[in-house]
């Protein structure tokens, strides 16, 4: 019989998982290329905005493979509903049949992705952080930072957003988890007095230009997460010390990484994979002026991890 797991469910779960590790082990699998991810399926929509991802894969010689739908629909706040959506279809690689239906809502994609950011920060962001710079008040710009409270005993945080409400919504919401939250008023301003930067936006012209980033900088950069958008001027990536994809094969076509190659700002050669600075921090020397950027588009095997985690907490 399918197993279908519920949202509230998948929350008590989640909350007792340490996901780190996993993820870490399916970052460096992929980039053993031990794991089979096909190209990214999805649907853009223009009114009203958003985008749905189709992503699935597998580690070999496991037992499961996944498939992940999830959705980003920007103007769902208006309507007091969430922006994201989703579920994740876990099925026996021994045989092909369903095993397991999570009814997330989006949620392990957004437990995963601040994962992913967290493990940036844990590897490239610099030693002495005296404040956290946040482009966006959605989603992500909170499980970021909330998720960075392993790596820096920062809490003080600089955010910009398109809309005053949302960043008082943001500001009220984040000093509540013990935050001090101070709104800039342009993205120029967040870069100028921050040492890591998260830009979580779905933007499509670059919100950050060359000279606004300082020496000493490290820039998680999440919200491109497809051809279109881009939160980060290519001449960033030029005068970085350290690019770093989640995925090369995918960063070719989408997120930061593939504007700058097409500028070219950056060399694929000189470009880094995440799972081979986790295998190997050796490959990374960060000195007070470093600058490094890390371009999070969202990989299948993080599915893969979260759900088989899940799962076997479940079981």
């Amino acid at each position: 019989m399918v197993q279908i797991v519920t949202l509230d469910e998948i929350r008590e779960v989640t909350a007792k998982l340490d996901l780190v590790g996993p993820i870490e082990a399916g970052f460096i699998a992929y980039s053993r290329g031990e794991v089979v991810v096909p190209p990214v399926g999805e649907l853009v929509f223009d009114d009203p905005p958003g985008d749905t991802h189709i992503k699935y894969g597998f580690i070999k010689n496991s037992d499961t493979y996944v498939i992940k739908i999830a959705s980003g629909f920007y103007r769902n706040p208006e309507l007091g509903l969430s922006s994201s959506s989703g579920l994740m279809l876990v099925f026996s690689q021994k045989t092909g049949f369903l095993k397991t239906i999570l009814l997330d809502d989006g949620y392990l994609t957004n437990v995963r992705t601040a994962i992913a950011g967290q493990i940036a920060a844990k590897y490239l962001a610099p030693p002495d952080i005296s404040a956290i710079g946040v482009l966006g008040t959605g989603i992500q710009a909170r499980m970021q930072v909330n998720s960075l409270r392993t790596i820096t005993q920062c809490r003080k945080v600089l955010v910009w957003g398109r809309s005053a409400k949302n960043v008082d919504n943001y500001k009220r919401d984040m000093e509540k988890d013990g935050f001090m939250v101070q709104p800039q008023k342009s993205p120029a301003d967040v870069a100028g007095h921050s040492e890591l930067i998260i830009t979580t936006t779905p933007s499509k012209v670059p919100l950050l230009k060359e000279e606004d980033i300082r020496p000493g900088t490290h820039i998680t950069a999440m919200g491109s997460d497809t051809p279109e958008k881009q939160e980060l001027d290519v001449g960033i990536l030029g005068k970085a010390d350290y690019v770093v994809a989640d995925s090369l094969c995918q960063c070719r076509g989408r997120g930061e990484i593939s504007k700058a190659l097409a500028a070219g700002h950056v060399k694929e050669e000189n470009i880094l994979e995440l799972g081979k600075i986790i295998e190997t921090p050796d490959l990374v020397s960060l000195t007070e002026s470093s600058i490094s950027i890390v371009d999070l588009t969202g990989v299948a095997v993080q599915d893969v991890q979260i759900a088989a985690a899940v799962c076997e907490a479940l079981e």
